[in-house]
């Protein structure tokens, strides 16, 4: 097994960052579901630039990746990371709704399938 430093096939890639850029977009005016899950986990609303920030690097992290070997790569890595830890705050918080199992688990399984599946070579 081996990595590669450029994603291969790219759609998923595609995919994500797109995501990611909706996502991001949306932090800039958080709809009410968005501020129901930050509440939820008890994260303070002066930290919620934070992820703005985060959502948005993955974003360029992705777009320089597609020239850049190892960039794309060391980005969706990073996402995972991002939503593992998303995933702890809400075990923590005990905020167990469906935002935590549609949105948060749903995202942690598509940016891991994406690094194993664009990354990963057999």
């Amino acid at each position: 097994m081996s990595l590669s430093e450029l994603p291969s096939p790219v759609w998923p890639v595609v995919v994500l960052l797109v995501i990611q850029a909706g996502d991001a977009a949306m932090m800039l005016r958080p709809p009410r579901f968005i501020a129901d899950c930050l509440e939820s986990v008890r994260l303070p609303r002066d930290w919620w630039w934070v992820l703005t920030t985060a959502k948005t690097a993955s974003v360029v992290g992705l777009v320089v990746g597609f020239k850049v070997p190892g960039v794309a790569m060391t980005t969706t890595a990073a996402v995972v990371v991002y939503f593992l830890a998303a995933a702890a705050a809400h075990i923590r918080a005990r905020a167990l709704s469906s935002a935590f199992w549609v949105n948060c688990l749903g995202m942690l399984v598509v940016s891991l399938a994406v690094l194993v599946g664009s990354f990963v070579r057999v």
